[in-house]
């Protein structure tokens, strides 16, 4: 993303925070449609012309808000990765929900309202630290579980459950009266990542 103004001072680097979080809490409520940058500077607590500072026009705020969040859904997974590769696959199914779900909400569910909000239109260069932190994960996993290694085509397998399982449990958490818990989705889910694995071993031997 180029701004034009690259923050360097700690104050500056605060306002371009304020003006991100401030465009979070507008996604949150009205949805990419009413993104403005006269409603974000207002929400920040700044002028349009500081805004402009930093932030060209809006669809830059939109790419900060993409990246602060990639970079928070990363930074909730790596801490995992060493706990994760020890566990059996449905387990580590159950603890990324139950830990994506705590993240998404924060903030009177701030991020769930943005990950509604952006849907598909998710930037796909924001989501590539996503994809390397699950790529690390999953190459971890299959070194501690080498039996693994012989499920055929893992990568599709794993890029549907993932991009599935977490658009599934977006709709689920925004639902006011959901038809199922989502524990009883996170169960459900985790059940056929195993069914999965269990049926893809038995076909290779």
């Amino acid at each position: 993303m180029t701004r034009t103004r690259t923050p360097r001072q700690k104050r500056a680097k605060q306002t371009v925070s304020d003006i991100t979080e401030a465009g979070f809490i507008v996604v949150a409520r009205e949805g990419v449609e009413g993104l403005t940058t006269r409603k974000v500077a207002d929400m920040a607590g700044v002028s349009v012309g500081t805004l402009y500072e930093y932030f060209a026009h809006k669809d830059e705020i939109l790419e900060a808000i993409q990246g602060q969040f990639a970079e928070d859904v990363v930074a909730m997974i790596r801490p995992l990765i060493p706990e994760l590769v020890r566990k059996p696959p449905r387990d580590v199914v159950l603890r990324l929900l139950f830990a994506f779900r705590d993240l998404l909400q924060r903030n009177n569910r701030r991020y769930l309202h943005t990950a509604r909000a952006l849907g598909a239109n998710f930037s796909g260069a924001h989501l590539e630290p996503v994809r390397r932190v699950l790529g690390d994960l999953a190459m971890q996993y299959l070194t501690h579980n080498p039996e693994l290694a012989r499920l055929p085509d893992i990568p599709t397998k794993a890029y549907i459950m993932i991009h599935g399982g977490i658009a599934t449990m977006v709709q689920q958490l925004s639902e006011e009266n959901p038809t199922v818990s989502f524990e009883q989705l996170s169960e459900g889910l985790a059940d056929m990542v195993r069914y999965m694995i269990e049926g893809g071993l038995a076909e290779a031997e």
